[in-house]
């Protein structure tokens, strides 16, 4: 006796076809397409997750970039400044107080200048 196996395979279809909602034209209709195309999209997705921290850490680099320049310092002392000074601020931190607080940023850029200075 062989095994059909139509329940199994109706439910893998129509998850596919489900994730497939909304692309154009055969994709989302036809389960060969749909698949190769759900597949391709989930490659996609998964790449850029990773995408996106990479440009955000460039983001924010640039951000500090320019407001340790408006300091008199370049991004690389600044960070080998806080870094000589003991003093760990994340990247996503320091651009967001080089964004919202320039009085604060100024006191970091201060912080970094004496320990270089030594």
């Amino acid at each position: 006796m062989r095994v059909k196996g139509s329940t199994p395979t109706r439910n893998r279809r129509k998850r596919v076809l489900k994730l497939a909602k909304g692309y154009f034209g055969s994709k989302h209709l036809l389960y060969r397409t749909a698949n190769e195309q759900v597949m391709r999209s989930l490659r996609y997705s998964y790449i850029g997750r990773k995408q996106l921290k990479r440009e955000m850490r460039k983001l924010w680099i640039a951000r500090i970039n320019a407001a340790a320049r408006m300091n008199g310092l370049s991004y690389s002392k600044l960070m080998h400044g806080l870094k000589s000074a003991n003093v760990t601020v994340n990247r996503k931190m320091l651009s967001e107080i080089a964004i919202h607080d320039e009085a604060g940023f100024k006191t970091i850029c201060d912080t970094a200048k004496e320990a270089l200075s030594k």
